[in-house]
């Protein structure tokens, strides 16, 4: 199907050679976001007649952990395209002919516009509405968390329903008046990837729909919700296996002269090496089934869809701990980079859909119960 490796170690070492810097001055990765762009990637798991290359679930994973491994942002960066692209490419809105063969190519870059202060983590319930006037769809939607907030060029934006019940998902371009960004981001960690606010105050024609009016909370759940919690999975997995081997590289290096033994002699440091990478031995195994429930569906796919994200979020948060315990002071200064793969992990876990959310979704589906209480027909089928 295509030399993933061939399109994928380029850009590995330009996001690698500039993961350091994107992290300390928290700038978007320009230089890896445009190897991306001219590798082909943007469009993995776009489908081969509209330009893309076809891949599935297995070939998400095996990139974003590879790129998740040398920098965080732009592993996240190229997730929230992912997550935006499939949902245009299940819906292609009339009014964008173009859009899933620029955004396959790398003419275009996605992102998803769904979280609202109003509420938060709860990204599948947008409280802005849309208005229809005569000239198509008005949106007045103030979205946080917008990664690759100004650097996009394409936002897949959610809104509630103009004059009825059901959430709508809009393709808008980044030209289009009326959509900006606020503040600079930040973060403690993932600080490359553009996490700012936005502000959606645009009319848009009806055609830049995906979908049926109504119909982008099952986009949502069947299409966006698997690809990004398996992706998302993918990156907390890739900064672990970087944590892991980083630690015994620096353990088995490092000397204690008074004894003429490296750390990795100590016992204690031996067993802490070994908890980690048996973790994170199961978490990938873990991972690969999921992957595989996605691409041969079965009647259990939304339990992996549901759990993948969470244990892998968890997992990533105990690893990198260890892994920053075991090295020491050297892991809290920078030089081993272990303190970027710990901030880059916390992220994941407080990333909608939480993990305590899914646990709490893994939850009802498990003992029967409707995924929200306030749309009951929604149950855990495998996506579409």
């Amino acid at each position: 199907m295509m030399n993933l490796n061939a399109r994928l170690d380029p850009v590995l070492a330009i996001a690698g050679g500039h993961a350091r810097d994107v992290d300390a001055d928290a700038r978007f990765p320009e230089e890896a976001v445009a190897a991306l762009r001219e590798s082909g990637l943007l469009g993995l798991t776009l489908p081969a007649e509209a330009g893309g290359l076809g891949g599935g679930p297995h070939e998400l994973v095996d990139v974003l952990g590879s790129l998740a491994g040398v920098c965080g942002s732009t592993a996240m960066i190229y997730l929230m395209h992912v997550s935006a692209a499939m949902p245009v490419a299940a819906a292609p809105p009339p009014g964008l002919p173009d859009v899933v063969a620029d955004l396959a190519g790398g003419r275009a870059l996605g992102s998803l516009a769904f979280s609202e202060a109003g509420s938060r983590s709860h990204f599948w319930a947008p409280v802005s509405r849309a208005r229809l006037n005569g000239a198509g769809v008005r949106l007045n939607a103030v979205k946080s968390w917008v990664t690759s907030a100004g650097h996009a060029d394409v936002y897949i934006v959610s809104t509630l329903t103009a004059d009825a019940d059901g959430v709508d998902l809009f393709a808008v371009p980044a030209s289009t008046p009326g959509v900006e960004m606020a503040g600079r981001w930040r973060g403690m960690g993932l600080r490359g990837n553009a996490s700012t606010p936005m502000t959606f105050d645009a009319e848009v024609p009806e055609s830049y729909r995906l979908g049926a009016a109504g119909a982008g909370l099952d986009l949502m759940l069947q299409t966006v919700l698997p690809w990004f919690n398996l992706g998302n999975a993918a990156v907390s997995v890739g900064l672990s296996r970087a944590a892991v081997d980083a630690a015994i590289r620096h353990t088995s290096a490092a000397r204690l002269e008074h004894l003429d033994e490296s750390l990795s002699a100590l016992p204690t440091i031996r067993a802490q090496l070994a908890r980690m990478s048996i973790e994170l031995a199961s978490t990938a195994a873990y991972l690969t089934q999921a992957a595989g429930r996605l691409a041969e569906p079965r009647e259990d796919t939304m339990l992996h869809v549901l759990g993948v994200k969470a244990a892998a979020n968890d997992a990533a948060l105990r690893i990198t701990d260890a892994a920053m315990r075991v090295c020491g002071g050297a892991a809290f200064s920078e030089h081993l980079q272990i303190d970027r793969y710990f901030r880059d992990a916390r992220a994941g876990h407080v990333m909608a859909p939480t993990a305590d959310v899914l646990y709490d979704f893994y939850g009802r589906a498990i003992t029967g119960q409707p995924l929200f209480e306030s749309q009951p027909s929604v149950t855990a089928q495998a996506p579409a």
